[in-house]
């Protein structure tokens, strides 16, 4: 039998883990979640370079009807440390925002930044012959959580707007300068945040109007 004294300390602990948890937003079984998503990018990792051939985003192969490149181009690496930048960068804007909104709201930006990147690319970055990476598609998520904290004015909005518009115009500095960041990532990561932070503030203005139409 445990000593009493003891239990205390092992509920403590218990909360201590609970905590840490909800923290990082992987209670409520979002864990679940991020290991499926992070899963299916291994996966395609995993596959090797001629899944990454046959979904990436390629001008010449979307003109010849691989319109699915447009989405697919956003889950697919260069290599293992491509990878690795962006699942590490998941994981951290997953426990920022990943309370914001709910499964099918996250769906829908999701879906809307990745094409809005590779509808950009085709249209405003005609010099992009290929693409690949998710992490356009994480600057529209972390966006349209800054619109979400703008809206709900966290104490947090301030600091996330300005370390984002901050990221964006240093690597645009940095492109400008000749520092060797490549103008895809640049134009993926603008055109994903301008995409997630418009979308982002559709669907709090959705539920601004459902709230203000609910019988007090």
């Amino acid at each position: 039998m445990i000593p009493k004294k003891h239990r205390p300390k092992a509920r403590t602990g218990r909360l201590r883990g609970n905590e840490i948890l909800h923290a990082l937003q992987w209670d409520h079984d979002r864990w679940i979640w991020l290991l499926l998503i992070m899963a299916l990018l291994d996966g395609l990792w995993v596959l090797g370079d001629s899944a990454t051939l046959g979904l990436q985003y390629d001008r010449a192969a979307i003109a010849a009807g691989g319109w699915w490149r447009l989405l697919t181009a956003h889950l697919v690496h260069l290599d293992l440390h491509h990878l690795l930048l962006n699942e590490l960068g998941l994981v951290l804007i997953w426990a920022l925002f990943a309370s914001d909104y709910d499964a099918v709201d996250w769906l829908i930006i999701v879906l809307s930044g990745a094409l809005a990147i590779s509808c950009g690319l085709w249209w405003l970055s005609p010099d992009v012959t290929w693409y690949v990476g998710a992490s356009g598609v994480l600057h529209a998520i972390m966006a349209a959580g800054v619109a979400r904290h703008l809206a709900t004015r966290a104490w947090d909005r301030w600091l996330l707007l300005g370390a984002g518009l901050f990221k964006l115009a240093l690597e645009r500095y940095q492109h400008g300068g000749g520092h060797g960041v490549a103008l895809v990532v640049i134009d993926a990561h603008i055109y994903g945040a301008a995409a997630g932070f418009l979308v982002g503030a559709a669907l709090c203005w959705r539920l601004v109007i459902i709230e203000r139409r609910m019988p007090s």
